[in-house]
């Protein structure tokens, strides 16, 4: 996980396909280059750097200050300029990146610039898509492959254009994994950002107002915007103007240029297409199979050795268990004993990764499992999760597994809460911030586990225990976002399929995933980087959403059976398949005890709103 940041000045937005918005020439600025810097470092501890850009037009043409520096090892001497507004015909850009190393074997520093003169800032992973060797890193495999795309705006094609290369939209097209980058483009003078498909990870956008009159794309939002938009610190609902935007998924350019107006810098703003099929039908996100008939239904009563649903079953295994190696990639810097955990309820979904996880790890490593508590040793998460602790210890005996159990009491949270209120920016409801608070102290990962005389954690509910104290060093975290979504976890999935039978429960569904990138995963991936710690989502693999959609909805989800049964129903037979057969009958729960909890606690008198 990486936070990367572009800060633009002087620059007007003269008109845009996607956006209207326009630069106004005010002195106001609601944070400084230190604020934002201070929130990146916090998602990429190994490494930040900067590399900062002039733009002057010459004669109607843009052209590059010949006295750019790197300015990679210094960042102090570059802010004077970026905090205040530029109201010369100059235009500069700053551009900012902090680094979560877990891949490749040398250390990198962002930004990345070529020889070229093109600068690059990424957040992101490939899984597939793009060969990157193991022992690479993909940053540097990506601007490589970069310089040497065509820097044609215009075209809108499959294919290649006519120089016989691809365009930048249509080369980020081919990534499979989560990403969110920044790319100046120097011999178009045009940068280009964007975020993958999904949304997976996050990047903010602020658009120039009157409030402050730069432009600026962000992995997340500096705390003091939250505390100047309102006395409380915090907003009223989700409709209210917010500083920030989430970018919407896909690709955009912004190409420099001399503006008619007065001959000042200007840039105009377009959204470019992604070219991959498979990326456009999980954006269209439509299942063929919905409506089952009579004889459908027939089948579905059938016993789980039923040859045809038998290889739906094997399939969806095979492609989860693919997705999850895919997640357990590291490079070996920065290892620790446990460098892949989970954030684990002890509910289906977690237990899946857990298991198999431990299929694709190297056994030497241990795994971490995180699980917060708000109400003790009571609360229905952490009972659930020492159950499926003890259930994976049957399944795997050899790995050592450590749940660590994180204590919260509520009433230390003053602290806390303002802080995770700037991280869901924009998200501002409370359902968002208590969400966000579970997910942010969860991947902090400090806890307690739970130790046997002589240290063995292996142990079952028979066994004398100490706890003791444990900081959990993992890196990358595994998280179950989009099991219920495309799996019809929801309770709003049951009533939809009680309204309007399987059309309806469809219709609810298409709705969840093609609006997880705003509601849900940005603000998941700042809560979690916050710890220096990068979340990956199995369930939302390209592949696995791809073969989830091939198979009819019915054997999906049956939501005529009761909670616990027909309800992620195909994920259910997975989990029997890996011999998890308590989990495979567990009703929904996951992080719904914590939230209740937070929820009342934030709308009581001892709250902090």
């Amino acid at each position: 996980m990486c936070g990367i940041a572009l800060i633009i000045s002087g620059v007007r937005i003269d008109s845009t396909d996607y956006y209207s918005h326009t630069s106004h020439d005010s002195q106001t600025t609601l944070f400084s280059v230190d604020d934002i810097i201070a929130a990146l470092r916090k998602r990429g501890p190994d490494s930040l750097g900067s590399k900062s850009v002039s733009l002057h037009v010459q004669e109607g043409q843009v052209t590059r200050s010949s006295a750019d520096e790197d300015e990679l090892t210094n960042i102090s001497n570059l802010k004077d300029d970026f905090d205040l507004n530029n109201n010369t015909l100059d235009g500069k850009l700053l551009f900012l990146g902090a680094t979560l190393q877990l891949r490749g074997v040398c250390p990198i520093i962002q930004p990345f610039v070529d020889k070229s003169g093109n600068i690059f800032v990424y957040n992101g992973e490939v899984f597939g898509g793009i060969e990157i060797s193991n022992d690479s890193n993909d940053g540097e495999v990506l601007i490589e492959s970069l310089s040497k795309c065509c820097n044609c705006l215009s075209h809108e094609h499959d294919g290649t254009c006519t120089s016989g290369k691809y365009s930048v939209p249509e080369y980020l097209s081919k990534i499979k994994g989560p990403w969110a980058l920044i790319y100046w483009q120097e011999s178009s003078k045009t940068l280009w950002s964007g975020r993958d498909a999904l949304g997976r990870r996050s990047l903010l956008v602020h658009w120039p107002n009157v409030n402050d009159s730069r432009l600026m794309l962000s992995s997340v939002s500096p705390p003091s915007i939250i505390n100047e938009n309102s006395d409380s610190g915090y907003e009223n609902g989700p409709d209210e103007p917010n500083f920030w935007e989430e970018l919407p998924c896909g690709v955009y350019s912004l190409s420099m240029n001399a503006s008619k107006m007065d001959g000042s810098l200007a840039c105009e703003v377009k959204r470019h297409n992604l070219f991959d099929p498979l990326l456009q039908e999980l954006i269209k996100w439509d299942r063929t199979l919905v409506e089952p008939t009579p004889d459908n239904l027939v089948e579905v009563h059938k016993t789980h050795s039923n040859d045809q649903q038998g290889h739906l079953h094997q399939e969806v295994l095979a492609a989860l268990k693919e997705s999850v190696t895919r997640r357990a990639v590291f490079s070996g810097i920065h290892l620790g004993k446990s460098p892949v955990a989970v954030l684990f309820s002890g509910g289906l979904d977690s237990m899946i990764l857990a298991a198999l996880l431990d299929q694709c790890l190297d056994p030497k490593y241990e795994i971490d499992l995180l699980n917060v508590s708000f109400d003790g040793q009571l609360a229905p998460d952490r009972i659930s999760a020492r159950a499926g602790v003890n259930e994976l210890r049957k399944i795997a005996t050899l790995r050592r597994w450590n749940l660590v159990e994180i204590d919260v009491e509520l009433s230390k949270l003053t602290l806390e809460t303002p802080h995770v209120m700037s991280l869901i920016n924009p998200s501002n409801t409370y359902m968002d911030l208590n969400i966000g608070i579970a997910l942010w102290l969860a991947a902090g990962g400090d806890g307690w586990v739970c130790e046997e005389t002589g240290g063995n954690n292996n142990n079952n509910n028979n066994s004398e225990c100490q706890r003791v104290k444990y900081k959990s060093d993992s890196r990358i975290l595994l998280v179950g976002s989009g099991a219920d979504e495309q799996c019809a976890g929801y309770g709003r999935h049951r009533t939809k399929f009680r309204q309007s039978s399987w059309a309806g429960l469809n219709e609810e569904m298409k709705l969840d995933m093609q609006r997880i990138w705003k509601r849900n995963l940005g603000r998941d991936d700042r809560c979690i980087a916050d710890n220096g710690k990068e979340a990956r989502f199995p369930f939302l693999d390209e592949d696995v959403i791809r073969l989830l959609l091939d198979i009819p909805l019915w054997e999906i989800a049956d939501l005529r059976q009761p909670s616990g049964v027909g309800d992620k129903k195909i994920l259910r037979e997975v989990a029997r398949m890996l011999h998890l057969q308590e989990a495979a009958v567990l009703p929904k729960r996951a992080i719904q005890a914590c939230i209740r909890l937070l929820f009342n606690y934030f709308l009581s008198d001892s709250g902090t709103r």
